[in-house]
């Protein structure tokens, strides 16, 4: 557990949700366009039905001036009813400005106003096309809407004996001579479109604010959606978060334990729950110094008295009166809407550390016996040389005295004993390098069985093998692994003196290991000594070093595999070697670190 510093101060809560620029941009330019494309339809509509109405106005007064110079025809008498006379009367109504009538070359023959008689108008219009055309045509100049068409004022479907002829009313109405030809007529209506356009004007404006307000309305809709989903997203979020750190805080390998400045528990997970052996009902709510062990609240006493972070390694001792190593951090803080300081304690149990810190230890220590042990054997083999040279020399010149003869061969095989001796020594005080290869495990089993299959035969043994998973691949150092088996081999002849069976099975432990079983049907091991196998130096053969297990056990580990031994007196013994599968995986082999040894 590592902790330094000061507790840093809490945050200021931050709005829940923040709008960015983009989602405003993207709203404008998703919404303006549409309620632009409205607004502008809306005054075209708008326009559009305007002209209409205009049009309408104007054909409908043309049509009722020429009703009403029809009507008049019926009842003049010599000197009646004049067309000048209606257009002053007409030209009377509200919204037309003028009222004229002109011939096919645009000279005015009846006008509103009189002094516009005989002058020219339109001439920049086909007057000829129009007094021959019943359309009716129409044009917008300045603040007047024009409305023009025919003058026909006579009724051509039928002559009735009172009836005039066209020369005839023309002649009548406008005194021109009686040879003179009566012209096509064209009628002029011009409407004031003064309150019209400030009309047309007034429902632009409305127009153009109902469209900011839809767009307004559209934006805050859509900004209240995007908020919506943002404060549904914030909840599920913090829903998380809070699940989350719940969860972290109550299964944390690390106990935690939250008070207040009353000195009352505000939360307590389950690790420190369970390194106090209280329950989380019992210690919620409670005063801490009624639940913790005194190391503890020595330690809280004190972060109320100093604050900052104080961290300690203490010997705490827990209910029952087992006293268990602790690492403790203490420190205090403040949340922003309570001013009153909260603290926190967090502690955890050091008991397997402080076992591995001893492990390791003890690790170095025998790394130091080993250098040590191999700069003796260093330092005897040169003697041993010497001794086993000079025993071989007195064995060769008494050869002719059985006695002293028999005296230098045991002088030479206690040499090549202790020889032997000092060699395991080295192997064993070496630290252990592995090289790993991918091995075909089956083959490899059946080159080893055959090396020691004359030693079988030799000692009356039999060999039986059950070698079933053909395909299974090591990665394992070869030399060592088979280093291994031959030993187990050897240490299985040396059990069944009177000769025997030796199996040796392989299978599948798991999925990811697979198991050698090596039996004999031996005198089998005592249950006192088969805790004490795997020991240095322990042996129960008259002639053995207790050294060749324990390398055994060494390699088998650094393979990142287990050695199982089951043994009973009388019935033999079955060793199992369990070796992972997973091919050029780097297993651990020593955690020490020591120079090689050479001798």
């Amino acid at each position: 557990m590592q902790g330094r510093g000061m507790p840093v101060a809490p945050r200021k809560d931050r709005g829940w949700v923040s709008i960015p620029p983009w989602i405003i941009i993207g709203a404008v330019i998703l919404l303006a366009p549409i309620f632009i494309f409205v607004a502008l339809e809306t005054i075209s509509t708008q326009k559009e039905n305007t002209q209409k109405l205009l049009i309408e106005k104007g054909a409908a007064l043309i049509r009722s001036f020429e009703a009403g110079t029809r009507t008049g025809m019926m009842e003049m008498r010599r000197g009646g009813l004049q067309v000048q006379r209606l257009l002053t009367e007409t030209s009377k109504q509200r919204d037309i400005i003028y009222l004229f009538i002109t011939d096919d070359t645009g000279k005015i023959v009846a006008h509103s106003d009189l002094s516009e008689i005989g002058q020219y108008a339109g001439r920049e219009l086909d007057l000829a096309g129009i007094s021959q055309s019943k359309d009716l045509q129409w044009r917008q100049k300045d603040h007047i809407f024009e409305v023009y068409k025919q003058f026909s004022p006579l009724q051509k479907p039928r002559r009735q004996p009172a009836a005039m002829t066209h020369e005839e009313w023309f002649r009548s109405q406008f005194g021109h001579r009686p040879d003179e030809p009566a012209p096509p007529l064209i009628i002029f209506v011009g409407l004031d479109m003064a309150p019209i356009e400030e009309a047309m004007k007034e429902d632009t404006r409305r127009a153009v604010v109902m469209a900011v307000i839809l767009l307004l309305i559209g934006f805050a809709g859509f900004i209240s959606l995007f908020l919506a989903q943002g404060y549904r997203s914030a909840r599920t979020s913090l829903s998380r978060i809070r699940a989350f750190s719940e969860n972290l805080v109550a299964h944390v390998p690390i106990g935690l334990l939250a008070f207040d400045e009353g000195r009352h528990i505000t939360s307590l997970n389950e690790t420190a729950a369970s390194l106090l052996h209280l329950s989380s009902e019992r210690g919620m709510g409670n005063r801490v110094d009624a639940v913790v062990p005194k190391g503890l609240a020595d330690i809280i006493d004190l972060i109320m008295m100093e604050g900052g972070v104080i961290e300690r390694e203490i010997d705490c001792e827990m209910a029952g009166g087992q006293v268990m190593p602790l690492e403790v951090i203490a420190t205090q803080f403040m949340e922003d809407d309570d001013r009153s300081p909260g603290y926190i304690v967090l502690f955890r149990d050091l008991t397997e550390i402080q076992h591995l810190r001893k492990e390791i230890d003890r690790s170095r220590r025998l790394a130091s016996i080993g250098r040590l042990a191999a700069g003796v054997a260093h330092e005897i083999r040169n003697p041993l040389s010497s001794i086993k040279g000079f025993a071989t020399y007195f064995r060769e010149r008494y050869r002719d005295v059985p006695e002293d003869e028999k005296t230098a061969d045991i002088m030479v095989q206690e040499v090549d004993r202790l020889n032997r001796v000092i060699s395991q020594l080295l192997e064993f005080a070496r630290p252990m390098h592995i090289q790993l290869q991918s091995v075909a495990l089956r083959p490899f089993i059946e080159r080893s069985l055959t090396m020691v299959a004359s030693q079988a035969a030799d000692r009356n043994i039999t060999i039986v093998s059950d070698l079933s998973p053909e395909g299974a691949n090591l990665s394992i150092d070869a030399d060592r692994i088979s280093q291994v088996l031959l030993n187990l081999y050897l240490n299985a002849f040396d059990a069944m003196e009177g000769g025997g069976t030796l199996s040796v099975k392989l299978s599948m432990h798991d999925e990811r290991r697979v198991k050698i079983e090596i039996s004999d049907t031996g005198h089998g091991i005592e249950a006192k000594d088969l805790e004490k196998i795997f020991d240095p130096y322990f042996t129960t053969k008259s002639s053995g070093t207790g050294l060749g297990l324990a390398i055994v056990h060494r390699i088998v580990e650094a393979h990142g595999g287990e050695l199982r031994v089951q043994s009973e007196t009388g019935q033999g013994t079955t060793v199992s070697v369990i070796l992972p599968t997973l091919t050029g995986e780097r297993y651990i082999t020593e955690s020490i670190e020591s120079e090689d040894l050479k001798v």
